[in-house]
């Protein structure tokens, strides 16, 4: 992880880049979703970096609408963290129940499925916990369009790959909806600002590796919708998923 020395009362200072543990492939095929954490900090250092980062990522025209509000162990920390965590109990008990997490294959304790519910449960019965929340926000500067999102969520995106880098772990959650009149109230954020997204951080409780997808050919088509491209072929030893979007009759696809 990156080097946490502070300065102490001599204040924050401009640090050079830490260095990599991982390789840009690398790291982009096996961050996972960190859900658990160890009750560790994560120091200014490591936040410099991972913030640095994010405010490397695209924007349309390169206008840089994106904005982040970081929370620790602050009173707004608090504050937030408690209004996160309550709303986030009440939305996976509501989605464990609608997409029948206990029976199934939910039933078989290391099935994907039962594996994603207890990292689920762990991970909103210990929100409070979290040692850190990032609200990635968009400073809007026109009217709401369905395009808006490219100009913020590559950020979240770079977030994530970077905290994987430095030997941490996160992941992007939508928790803030419900809680969001509360959360602005709190964070002091403006009409104008749309508040993108809720992310995690800190140092995992387990490994990040391999992310399982759907293989290459059912998502990559040549020339024509539904073509699969014949170049589009799994690296050797790539473990897959069959899940996916419902389907308009309401069961998952594969």
């Amino acid at each position: 992880m990156a080097d946490e020395a502070a300065d102490g009362d001599a204040g924050f200072s401009a640090l050079p880049l830490p260095p990599d543990q991982v390789g840009l492939l690398e790291g982009l095929t096996t961050t996972r979703a960190i859900r658990r954490y160890r009750d560790l900090p994560v120091g200014p250092a490591a936040l410099q970096a991972i913030l640095f980062a994010a405010t490397r990522a695209p924007s349309g025209s390169n206008r840089q609408p994106f904005r982040f509000v970081v929370l620790t162990d602050g009173p707004n920390a608090e504050r937030a963290k408690a209004l996160l965590g309550e709303q986030a109990r009440r939305l996976w008990a509501a989605k464990e129940t609608t997409d029948s997490y206990e029976s199934g294959s939910g039933a078989t304790p290391d099935s994907p499925k039962s594996r994603l519910a207890r990292s689920m449960r762990s991970f909103v019965e210990n929100f409070e916990r979290v040692p850190v929340v990032i609200f990635p926000c968009l400073l809007r500067y026109r009217a709401p369009n369905p395009t808006e999102g490219a100009s913020v969520y590559p950020a979240c995106q770079n977030i994530l790959l970077a905290a994987r880098a430095l030997g941490y772990g996160g992941v992007m959650t939508g928790w803030q909806h419900g809680v969001e009149a509360e959360l602005r109230e709190l964070l002091g954020l403006p009409d104008e600002v749309f508040l993108a997204a809720t992310i995690t951080l800190g140092v995992p409780v387990g490994n990040h590796g391999p992310v399982r997808r759907r293989p290459m050919g059912e998502l990559v088509f040549e020339e024509r919708w539904g073509e699969p491209a014949p170049w589009a072929l799994d690296p050797p030893g790539t473990d897959h998923t069959s899940a996916g979007p419902p389907s308009p009759g309401g069961r998952r696809k594969g």
